[in-house]
Formats: structure tokens, sequence, C-alpha cells
């Protein structure tokens, strides 16, 4: 008898070392995405914390590729969504629709009944078709005509901005940027990861097509589950914590910033933290897992002084300097 094909190869419900599917993730996204590495490993924190993403890139880098790829290696269903200045609440999150043979109102789910969800330029978007989606992310439910309806699990909303194009735009204000886990930048290839992307291409690499791409289920819904119990299993010690009250609370002293990090930021950082000690190997927190997730977990949580922004100060510069003169614990 011949072996099982990829496609027809089943794979267990759960693997017998989660951490070791999450991991297999990066070799089956590589097949359809190259060099963006820091940003598959933020969808994957995101997804173990319950948290969602905002990748910020301009045109043409692979964030769409990046989240279909993500979605066929997890077995995950996916969605994308063009957000545009015409765009309405009821085109994200679904209505109710009338039915002339039943003569009754019958609901219609949106896009945003998925796993993963696209949203493709969420600034390009008026702020009241961005709040219906925000209050998705964060109630995790839809309600229409009073009827609360609970979106899939796991759910992760994967935004898009471009950095460099604001005519024409609504920028998400502070307190909706904070919903957001992550604020992951999506840049540039080098130049041999774009040779790369080429001669891919030049060999018939149809990004539309994963499966001809050689994509396959590394994990499954059930061992993303398995891992986020493992995840909430990760101790913290009590150093750790005032470590990351201290780089907080060192925000909203800086000179730089109008704005500093609340308290849920604070939180954020914890559960990437946490996330990140297991995804390296530990079941416990160092200093250096909080370092590693400070950047994406802080950097839109912060805002700058006007005479900062013109002297060429970043959110980045800001909190890599507080990284610097916060004490680490022994």
């Amino acid at each position: 008898m011949s072996a099982p094909t990829p496609e027809s190869a089943p794979r267990s419900a759960v693997s017998a070392d989660p951490r070791a599917s999450l991991e297999a993730l990066r070799s089956e996204i590589a097949k359809a995405v190259v060099g963006q590495d820091p940003a598959v490993t933020g969808l994957v924190v995101a997804l173990l914390c319950r948290g969602h993403v905002l990748l910020e890139g301009v045109p043409g880098v692979a964030k769409t590729l990046l989240v279909r790829a993500l979605a066929a290696s997890l077995e995950l269903d996916t969605k994308r969504v063009q957000f545009t200045p015409d765009l309405m609440p009821g085109d994200i999150t679904g209505s109710l629709v009338y039915d002339a043979r039943t003569s009754e109102f019958s609901f219609q789910p949106g896009p945003v009944f998925t796993n993963l969800l696209l949203a493709d330029e969420i600034n390009r978007t008026p702020p009241k078709t961005q709040s219906a989606l925000l209050e998705a992310m964060e109630e995790r439910q839809v309600t229409v005509d009073g009827t609360p309806r609970p979106l899939p699990d796991p759910f992760l909303v994967a935004a898009t901005q471009n950095p460099v194009e604001y005519e024409g735009t609504y920028p998400l204000p502070e307190a909706q940027l904070d919903r957001f886990l992550l604020k992951l930048t999506v840049p540039l290839p080098s130049r041999e990861d774009e040779i790369n992307v080429l001669a891919r291409h030049a060999e018939g690499f149809n990004p539309r097509d994963l499966q001809a791409a050689g994509v396959r289920p590394a994990a499954g819904p059930e061992d993303l589950e398995a891992a986020r119990d493992a995840v909430s299993k990760t101790s913290v010690s009590a150093e750790i914590t005032a470590y990351v009250v201290d780089i907080c609370r060192a925000t909203r002293e800086s000179p730089s910033l109008t704005l500093g990090v609340s308290p849920r930021g604070a939180t954020a950082l914890l559960s990437t933290a946490r996330a990140w000690a297991w995804l390296t190997g530990r079941d416990y927190v160092i200093p250096d897992d909080v370092k590693a997730l400070a950047l994406p977990t802080l950097r839109h949580r912060i805002q700058l002084r006007p005479e900062a922004e013109m002297e060429g100060v970043t959110p980045d510069s800001v909190i890599t300097a507080i990284l610097a003169h916060v004490p680490v614990p022994r």
C-alpha cells in the first residue's frame, strides 16, 4: 500500500508537543512567505494570548499572504475585508435580511465570523465602522437587533495600515489602538530575500494557491488550545511583575511623551512575555522575555510630544531608552 499523500495524511487531534507543532508553523509559512519571521512569531504570540494584531507596512510586503499562510498551516478559516470610506458596520458584522418566502428576517453573518480576519487598511474607513470591528474584537460577539451572537474561537483580527500614505484616512485614536495586543512592522525584504521571492515566482509560485506551494497543516485549533493552557501555567515571579510595572510607569514619566502606557498595556506586556517564554521552551519568565516583546506590545500605546517628534524621536527609540535605564531584576 502506498503512503498517504500530504493532502490525505491525517493529522492527530492534539500533538504530543503543542510547542513543537507551533514551532513547525515557521517552516510551513516559509514555503509561501520569505523573511518575515518576526511577524510570524508575533501572530502566534497574539493567538496564544487571545489578542489582535496591527500590521504596519507598505503595500506589497505579503501581509495578506502571511495571514492566509498562517490560517492554512493552522487549519483555521480566514477572510479578508478591504476597508474603504463607504464601508458600513453591517458589511463587517452582518445584518438582518428579509426573506420574502418566509416573510421573516434572518441574520446573515458578516465576514467577522471567522478565525483570522484580515482588516486591510483599517484606517481608510470612518470611525463608525472602525468601532463596529473594534467592539467585536473586545467583546468577541456581535449584537444585532438585541441578540448577541458569539464569534468563533480562536478569533484574531490582523488589521493593516500603510505607514506612508495618510491622505483620506481616519487614523485610529489612542483608545482604539490600545485594543490591539501587538503592533508589528512588516518591513521591506532584504536583497537576498527579495531575490528569493522573485526566484520562486519565476519557478511558477502562485500566492493564491497555497496548496500547490506545499503549505500543509502543522497544527490545529486543539493544539492551540493546549498551548494556551500551557502558557497560562507559565510562572511569573514578583520581581518580573515589578519590572513590567516599572517599565510602563517610566513611559508615563518620559519628557518625550504626552501619553504613557496604561495598566492594560502593562497586562498585555506580561501576557506576551509569558507566551514568548513558553515558545522558547521555559515554564517561567525572565527579563529578556519582557525586553523581547516590549517594542511590539507598547509602541502603539504611547504618544509623542510634537516637539519630540520634530526632533526625530520615535516610539521605538523612547521604549528602547527606557529599557536601557530601568533596573533589571537579578
